[in-house]
């Protein structure tokens, strides 16, 4: 069996569904979804603690799932600008995770993170899959990617 391990960029994830759809991605249905190609053996999703009881219901939904939930406080500069970047934190999770699995799927749009799968496919021969949307996902990503999967209408809550 496919062993698989999950790592989910929740605020890129919310911001870009909310953008290009203006409502929620369904983690229950995409944990469906990934649940029926394998085993889930890591799934982390990474998020800013906000301190707020709608963040704590969703995470605990997410815990609820299936999903680790790592989090980070939520920093106010005081320009007025915000910190609560998670991309190391994927970063070395992913590195841990890839040599025990046989796919790495990450949820971001984030480009950054293209010499990351193309690290991990080198050393680990994983395969990489990326769920994001498709015109707020960088094309690095994309093309890294050994499957793209589009965020469309399936895997929203409308």
């Amino acid at each position: 069996m496919t062993q698989i391990a999950i790592f989910v960029d929740v605020q890129n994830i919310y911001y870009t569904t909310r953008q290009a759809f203006g409502c929620q991605f369904n983690y229950r249905k995409f944990w469906q979804r990934v649940s029926a190609q394998g085993e889930i053996t890591h799934a982390y999703a990474y998020a800013i603690d906000r301190k707020d009881d709608s963040q704590r219901k969703f995470q605990d939904a997410l815990r609820h799932i299936g999903f680790d939930v790592k989090l980070k406080p939520f920093i106010q500069r005081k320009d007025g600008s915000a910190k609560g970047d998670w991309d190391v934190g994927i970063t070395i999770d992913v590195l841990e995770a890839a040599p025990k699995v046989d796919k790495v799927i990450l949820l971001s749009g984030d480009g950054d993170f293209d010499l990351l799968l193309r690290k991990i496919k080198s050393k680990f021969g994983v395969k990489t899959e990326v769920y994001g949307i498709e015109a707020l996902t960088a094309q690095s990503l994309i093309a890294e990617a050994d499957q793209f999967n589009g965020i469309l209408s399936e895997l929203l809550l409308v």
